[in-house]
């Protein structure tokens, strides 16, 4: 899951009016909503560790299906204990199905893959390989990494795709979501799980079709799903934030459910989505930001119409600065460094930056979490 650079930073950070502020109890431990997790794709937030991403508040992470059964592959993810004890993290993981991915590589070339009833059959550039993603291996991969959220297979389309495609994409993805139900509850059972089982979350698709995105969330509705998905690209060839289709679609499931905003992670936009009840985003912008030299920071009144600002480490008028990233920010690099030394290290290439700048933008956004929390606690 990613999502591109949107060309604003203005988004209000106040009035999330419509967030309902609850808990999920998952089998490693509790998230509080509204959450933002990092993505650690193949096991790993790049250039952090588990220590790392307790000390910044993170309350979970996003581990991608699709990448880990190439690599390390799913024996090996077995032989270490499963992804909990493979990378030391304790806390809850949330494992995207890999459907996105699947898509994203069968778009860039044909050769690389296809879609049929069965499932997602594709072969990576480089690779001798051929895999199948159906929809009961995607679940039966997830039950074997020991993840708290599962995800299900769902037919991934671009906002701009043709009506029939559209179409095609909501029945397939609500055939799946069945066949993902029925293969959950059967490895609920074998594996005698009970009250400990984890939460499966169905995907509503649909594009950018207001009927076709009633008609998928309806029939995932009735098949019954812990929460949901909002699935396909969230962003418009401009790289602004769909929020019409976005609202409209998280209109369509009663409140009681959590949704996650998937492949959104960009402050602004998590504000926006916040605002009209989404509780969980995930997105690699943030850390890949971070690694680029794009550093966030808050302003000095949230409710400002440019509430964060970007600061951009390679600017030459960083070189001599004493002054913190943020002087509200309690991260490792904003107690201890300077941006004038974090200018250094980006220029010199140490990898200690690559650290700093990471858990500095994971910190800002799980403050971000904790000041939508407060704002909307505040207004109900």
């Amino acid at each position: 899951m990613s999502s591109a650079t949107p060309d604003h930073s203005s988004s209000s950070i106040g009035d999330v009016s419509q967030q309902r502020v609850h808990t999920l109890q998952l089998p490693h431990g509790a998230i509080t909503l509204p959450v933002y997790m990092p993505d650690a794709t193949l096991g790993v937030v790049r250039a952090i560790d588990a220590t790392d991403l307790e000390a910044d508040s993170v309350q979970a992470v996003v581990m991608n299906t699709f990448h880990l059964m190439q690599r390390p592959g799913s024996s090996t993810i077995q032989a270490l204990g499963g992804l909990h004890q493979m990378s030391a993290w304790q806390r809850p993981i949330v494992t995207d199905s890999g459907g996105f991915q699947a898509y994203s590589l069968i778009q860039q070339n044909a050769k690389f893959g296809s879609l049929s009833n069965d499932g997602i059959t594709f072969k990576p550039e480089g690779s001798n390989r051929k895999f199948l993603l159906s929809p009961e291996k995607a679940i039966q991969l997830q039950f074997s990494y020991d993840s708290d959220v599962v995800m299900c297979l769902d037919y991934c389309t671009h906002v701009d795709a043709p009506e029939a495609i559209q179409e095609e994409a909501v029945e397939r993805t609500i055939e799946w979501a069945k066949r993902c139900k029925r293969e959950f509850q059967l490895q609920v059972a074998q594996r005698k799980l009970g009250d400990k089982r984890p939460h499966l979350f169905g995907v509503i698709q649909g594009g950018g079709s207001f009927a076709l995105r009633k008609r998928c969330a309806e029939a995932l509705l009735e098949i019954g799903f812990d929460g949901f998905g909002y699935g396909g690209w969230p962003l418009d060839k401009q790289g602004k934030l769909l929020i019409d289709i976005i609202t409209y679609t998280r209109e369509l499931v009663p409140a009681s459910f959590p949704m996650h905003a998937l492949g959104v992670g960009h402050p602004g936009n998590v504000a926006e989505c916040a605002k009209v009840g989404y509780g969980i985003f995930d997105s690699a912008m943030p850390t890949r930001d971070a690694r680029h030299g794009r550093l966030y920071a808050f302003a000095d009144r949230t409710d400002d119409a440019k509430w964060f600002s970007y600061i951009y480490v390679n600017d030459d008028k960083h070189i001599k600065s004493e002054r913190p990233v943020s002087i509200v920010c309690d991260c490792l690099c904003c107690s201890h460094y300077s941006l004038g030394y974090l200018h250094h290290l980006f220029k010199v290439g140490d990898t200690l930056f690559y650290r700093l700048a990471t858990l500095h933008n994971l910190r800002f956004m799980t403050m971000l979490e904790q000041r939508l929390r407060e704002v909307y606690a505040k207004g109900a």
